[in-house]
């Protein structure tokens, strides 16, 4: 039986630096039954040089004079306002969570309570914070997005001798672009890296809709990972390509109706397909009027429904045999 899948709603920076829309996202994560609110916690000037370009799926989507630097500047969420959404998700009945891009980052989610931490895709070759996140002993999701298998194998053994062991480490497979392309998915990649490292997987998805993250469910990630926004037509990085809440509620609603009918892999008659099964199936009757003594041959008897009767399985034990008593044509068989 597959175990439940981890449904993080990844508000990341969509509340602009705006403390009250982050609470509207809360809110839209809850009501849509998210097990985890995710958001970003950084700060500009350890994260990028002022100088930084952006990515273009950024420069799309944000002022054009503007830098990488500058942009995310308007975007940190300070310590209090961490007190603040950690306080009021409890209100509302979901997790808090956030990723760490710095020390100071990962000190600060430590200090409020934080138990698992993830590892953004831009990450996985930084050495200094997957020791430092290693070294915590908590569970951690790894974010692979622009990663090979040996990027993936090297951040890994990183995190295990920094204290990590492998059952607490899960992998997304992820394609770092806003929106990702379907060519570019690649979602059997997901299936490669269990196999390869023996680790829990799942999927960080940036596709438009909501088809390839229930997709990924099916095919066994317990991890998943969309981004969702209030409006898809507010300015920011990331509002284009995330969902918007009542998307996010259809996806929640997706992903718990395929895990019920993952079941458990047994091949079993269903309890709603049981009164079917006389209806559907058939038996063996009289082809024609049968008297007493007569032989059952294929000229006189034929398969029809309903199955309420002999079944056709046993043909030829029936062939061959007298009729115990007259039948008249469509009479269900009796040995």
């Amino acid at each position: 039986m597959k175990k439940r899948t981890l449904i993080i709603a990844e508000a990341g920076v969509n509340h602009n630096g705006d403390v009250g829309r982050a609470r509207q996202l809360i809110d839209a994560a809850a009501a849509a039954g998210a097990d985890l609110v995710k958001f970003q916690t950084f700060s500009a000037d350890r994260l990028v040089t002022r100088v930084a370009t952006k990515a273009e799926y950024q420069a799309r989507t944000t002022a054009e004079e503007e830098s990488q630097h500058e942009m995310l500047r308007q975007l940190e969420l300070s310590a209090d306002a961490h007190n603040e959404l950690i306080e009021y998700c409890a209100a509302k009945r979901i997790g808090f969570f956030s990723t760490a891009f710095d020390f100071e980052s990962v000190d600060l989610l430590v200090s409020l309570g934080q138990e698992r931490f993830k590892i953004a895709s831009g990450e996985i070759t930084n050495l200094p914070l997957l020791q430092k996140i290693g070294g915590l002993g908590n569970e951690v999701i790894l974010s692979t997005g622009m990663a090979t298998l040996g990027d993936i194998e090297s951040a890994i053994e990183a995190l295990e001798q920094a204290g990590t062991p492998r059952a607490r480490i899960t992998v997304l497979h992820c394609t770092t672009e806003y929106p990702t392309p379907m060519t570019d998915v690649n979602l059997r990649a997901m299936q490669s890296i269990r196999n390869a490292f023996g680790v829990d997987v799942g999927y960080s998805d940036h596709t438009p809709g909501i088809e390839v993250a229930t997709a990924a469910v099916a095919m066994g990630a317990c991890v998943i990972e969309k981004h969702f926004t209030m409006d898809q037509d507010l300015p920011g990085p990331d509002h284009k390509a995330s969902l918007e809440p009542d998307e996010l509620a259809a996806l929640v609603a997706a992903i718990r109706n395929i895990e019920i009918a993952l079941g458990d892999g047994i091949k079993r008659n269903s309890r709603s397909e049981a009164r079917n099964r006389p209806v559907m199936r058939k038996s063996i009757v009289a082809r024609v009027p049968i008297g007493i003594g007569e032989i059952f041959s294929p000229e006189n008897i034929t398969v029809k429904r309903p199955g309420t009767g002999i079944s056709p399985m046993r043909w030829d034990e029936v062939i061959g045999r007298a009729a115990a008593h007259d039948f008249s044509e469509d009479d269900l068989i009796e040995l």
